[in-house]
């Protein structure tokens, strides 16, 4: 039955839609992670940690999104660990983690620790771990282009174009009771997208920014959990 019906479509339209769907298998990511471990590391049920996206003023951040992606990833499931949020945390300990001056190193964390509130503010939120994100994704190689028209009988885009997508992410870990930096985790995930258009353009996109994220709080969560 559903090979009678499949002969029974235009041979263009078959084409396309055999072309559309190796299109949509071709748009699939690849990811690499890389782990460097500096210390043991651990949780215990009433620890916490909190999720913090680099920004450097107007120029250049990781995106709030993104960091969302990674602690809602990361609190989910039975082995979830309790994430503070980002703003929470930023807005209760202000102005020690706006952008100009947020720690860049963990030595300043030792620094940052003899300041009045703030170990007595960590200490309300139970934060064990503190994660520092950045990275961006980029789009490169643009290929080929797409162009639409109206007439009396109707309209239409026709065209073929592509790119890739390139998502690059790194997490640094410092544990807060012993005041050091623990390990380093990056993720980077790259896909090529698709956008043929036959009368109506149909995006095949990429999803490597979902993949690093996936990937990388799946990581982040073994990695504080320890064992």
């Amino acid at each position: 039955m559903i090979r009678a019906g499949w002969h029974l479509i235009n041979p263009g339209v078959r084409f396309c839609l055999v072309a559309l769907a190796a299109l949509f298998l071709a748009s699939c990511t690849t990811t690499t992670i890389d782990q460097y471990r500096q210390g043991d590391t651990g949780i215990a049920g009433h620890e916490s940690v909190v999720i913090l996206g680099r920004r450097q003023g107007a120029a250049y951040e990781t995106r709030e999104e993104f960091v969302e992606c990674v602690g809602d990833r990361m609190g989910n499931g039975r082995d979830g660990v309790n994430i503070v949020p980002e703003q929470l945390f930023v807005d209760a300990l202000f102005p020690w983690f706006e952008p100009r001056t947020a720690p860049m190193r963990s030595d300043d964390l030792e620094q940052l620790m003899a300041q009045p509130l703030v170990p007595e503010k960590i200490s309300e939120f139970g934060i064990r771990y503190i994660v520092w994100l950045d990275g961006e994704t980029q789009r490169t190689n643009e290929m080929g282009s797409i162009s639409c028209a109206v007439g009396p009988g109707g309209g239409g885009c026709f065209g073929f174009g592509s790119w890739e997508d390139d998502s690059s992410f790194e997490a640094r870990i410092w544990d807060v009771s012993s005041r050091t930096a623990v390990g380093t985790i990056s993720a980077d995930a790259s896909g090529q997208s698709y956008m043929p258009a036959v009368f109506v353009p149909i995006p095949l996109i990429a999803r490597v920014e979902a993949k690093a994220c996936n990937t990388l709080a799946d990581q982040l969560k073994q990695f504080v959990i320890g064992g």
